[in-house]
């Protein structure tokens, strides 16, 4: 018996053991793939899976319909990585020291996109420093202005911008390396 969302959310806000799997087996790979983004490692953002639904099902009820559910969820899976980079890793001081390690270096002129795999450019975003890869998501990804991302990384709009600036110019010089191979 399939279950429609509405069944799932309600079944999970009644605490039904079904209605919890069907929602787990359902969103889970996406919300991995939002974790592993974040935290370029697979145990690490399976981790984080498991806390996110542990935060869905137990906030469930404060889902208002407003907008989509699966955006909700997204959200939540974001903030708890957000949140254990926060606790594990001094990420604003990280960004200033990836700062002053870019100045040594001149900016590589953008180049042609290339066609590859999303596994291939999933995998090379996962090797980025923390504070690139971290800005990325946030802001190509998931949509956030550099205003938001400063007020949730605590540091200025204009490092926001250049952590995302140097995220892209890193991110086309890996490529550009797998492509000459």
């Amino acid at each position: 018996m399939k279950l429609s969302t509405d069944e799932i959310i309600e079944g999970c806000r009644k605490g039904k053991q079904l209605a919890q799997s069907e929602l787990f087996r359902l969103h889970a790979p996406k919300l991995l793939g939002v974790c592993f983004r974040y935290v370029g490692s697979r145990e690490l953002a399976e981790d984080l899976l498991q806390d996110t639904f542990v935060k869905i099902f137990a906030n469930i009820h404060s889902y208002r319909g407003d907008g989509s559910f699966e955006g909700w969820m997204r959200i939540i899976a974001v903030n708890t990585c957000l949140s254990w980079i926060r606790k594990n890793k001094n990420l604003a001081r990280e960004i200033e020291l990836n700062q002053k390690h870019d100045r040594m270096f001149e900016e590589q002129e953008e180049s042609e996109v290339f066609p590859i795999t999303a596994d291939v450019l999933m995998q090379q975003i996962s090797t980025l420093p923390d504070g690139y890869r971290v800005v990325l998501n946030l802001f190509a990804i998931e949509g956030f202005s550099h205003k938001q991302i400063s007020e949730k990384l605590g540091i200025s709009e204009s490092t926001s911008r250049s952590q995302y600036s140097r995220a892209k110019s890193f991110l086309s010089k890996k490529v550009m390396e797998l492509i000459q191979k």
